[in-house]
């Protein structure tokens, strides 16, 4: 079939397999131009098929030399719609890794379930060995609990009265006012049960209460904390308070983990183009004017550059893994200088839809977005016909 865009708000519900290849090939191009990273030996990955799951992964493999098995969603094709970009970015991954001789392997399904859980502690044990490193990069707006059954479902409000700020419609460039009432107490809770940090505990658990967990193992949970601009939506929010339960769960893994050597962290990376990100009011614009600054400051960097300086500045540094006073990496480091911080806040009150394509960075940030669902690459033709069914090598 001809691929193209189609979106519905925030979603594009396509995704182009040919674009998507390019995209895990320019990241895997990146990593490998880099010094080798002496880290870990076999890695899984839990939420592996897009942003830092998918990029930590090809840092893993293609700059460590790790084994790897990424869990993700099934998603794939039809005689009538295409798959997932998820579903596209993983087949790219094994074919590359294929390629390059390194052993690797995909499981589908929901990373929720007791039943994902064993499929990949069967896999582990029988194809790799105990895992050194477990990344845990789920992001989902709802999760079935593996034992009671309940089902919850997040959201991204804010917390005791209505907020009111800038948002952007990043297909238009038109610059409106939002209100979002707040979360009641029970989205609340129901957010910390879809976003807190109860999955990455029992996907511990599990691994090892089965053996497949290395003594000297070192997990991470991916986070992020923003500025004042989005404290409301965000940190201050329904979901601040996830990060929050996320952030406690790192701390008591780490309690668990050090008896045997290992380490649990969480990591506070920056703000960035994602299908997670876009569905946040005023996040988008946010984002929109912190590109803008951080590439004039010669400071931006995207999932991949970021991933890597978490491997190598921080996990796996010759002088140890720094942190801040929680205990949390922070390779939000960059965003979070007073410079950036100044002058995003300074554009911020100035932002109009008269001038946010001068003030801001919206026509990469549309780009990216459609980036990633592999649209608007150089190079790919896309009135072309191309085979929108996939195979995944090593897929359990």
């Amino acid at each position: 079939m001809i691929i193209k865009p189609r979106t519905r708000g925030f979603i594009c519900t396509t995704a182009h397999p040919a674009g998507c290849a390019h995209q895990v090939q320019q990241q895997i191009a990146y990593v490998q131009a880099q010094p080798q990273i002496n880290g870990p030996r076999n890695v899984l990955v839990i939420g592996a098929s897009a942003g830092y799951g998918l990029a930590s992964r090809i840092v893993a493999a293609f700059g460590a030399g790790a084994s790897t098995i990424g869990v993700y969603r099934q998603s794939n094709s039809s005689e009538t719609r295409t798959a997932s970009a998820g579903w596209y970015n993983s087949a790219a991954f094994e074919k590359f890794a294929l390629a390059t001789g390194l052993q690797s392997y995909s499981v589908t399904g929901d990373a929720f379930s007791q039943e994902t859980k064993d499929r990949t502690i069967d896999l582990i044990r029988k194809e790799m060995g105990p895992v050194d490193l477990v990344i845990y990069s789920v992001a989902s707006a709802r999760r079935t609990h593996p034992v009671t059954g309940e089902n919850f479902n997040s959201v991204l409000k804010p917390i005791g009265s209505t907020y009111t700020n800038k948002t952007v419609n990043f297909h238009t460039g038109e610059v409106s006012l939002v209100s979002i009432e707040p979360a009641t107490d029970k989205e609340v809770l129901d957010t910390v049960k879809v976003m807190g940090g109860e999955d990455w505990q029992l996907w511990v658990n599990a691994l090892q209460q089965a053996g497949v967990l290395a003594n000297d193992a070192v997990t991470v949970a991916y986070s992020y904390m923003g500025s004042e601009i989005t404290k409301a939506v965000y940190r201050g929010g329904s979901i601040g308070q996830a990060k929050d339960h996320l952030e406690a769960t790192a701390c008591q893994l780490n309690d668990q983990l050090a008896v045997h050597g290992g380490r649990a962290y969480v990591a506070v990376s920056k703000g960035l183009v994602t299908q997670s990100s876009s569905a946040i009011p005023v996040v988008p614009l946010y984002i929109s004017a912190l590109y803008k600054v951080m590439k004039e400051q010669g400071l931006h960097e995207g999932c991949i550059e970021q991933a890597y300086r978490l491997f190598t500045d921080r996990l796996y540094a010759t002088e140890g893994t720094a942190v801040d006073e929680e205990g949390r990496i922070r390779i939000d480091d960059w965003e979070m200088t007073p410079s950036v911080q100044d002058e995003v806040t300074r554009l911020w009150a100035e932002l109009s839809t008269e001038n946010i394509y001068e003030l801001t960075d919206l026509l990469n940030y549309r780009r990216e977005f459609f980036q990633l669902f592999g649209f608007e690459i150089e190079g790919i033709d896309y009135e072309a016909e191309i085979e929108q069914a996939v195979t995944i090598p090593n897929l359990r």
